[in-house]
């Protein structure tokens, strides 16, 4: 058990020492956006999908602004300059916002 106590602290050290402050929020909002996607599905199985569109709708608001949020991370990681050339993080983040204004636009239709 030490080993593995230990492979975590190391890991945890590292993030914490080596990610920049923007990623540390973007990884803030998929943990969010992660939570909520949980306790949707936990509420269908206890609950019932009665009214499936909105079930259906926002669990699949949720995966998709999890996606969108994994694509912003990588768009913004100074290590990925390389893969994202002329590409900089504002336009990766304006990027972003239109896909979810675009993304929730379709929920909100979907939901009836």
């Amino acid at each position: 058990m030490t080993g593995i106590k230990g492979i975590v602290a190391k890991y945890y050290n590292d993030y914490v020492e080596n990610t920049p402050r923007k990623l540390k929020l973007v990884d803030t909002y998929l943990a969010y956006v992660l939570l909520t996607g949980v306790i949707q599905f936990a509420y269908c199985c206890l609950v019932g999908t009665f009214p499936f569109n909105s079930f259906l709708s926002g669990f699949i608001s949720t995966v998709s602004c999890f996606v969108l949020g994994v694509c912003l991370r990588l768009q913004a990681n100074p290590q990925n300059k390389a893969i994202f050339v002329g590409i900089s993080p504002e336009r990766g983040f304006a990027d972003f916002i239109f896909a979810h204004v675009i993304l929730h636009l379709v929920v909100m239709n979907f939901i009836g």
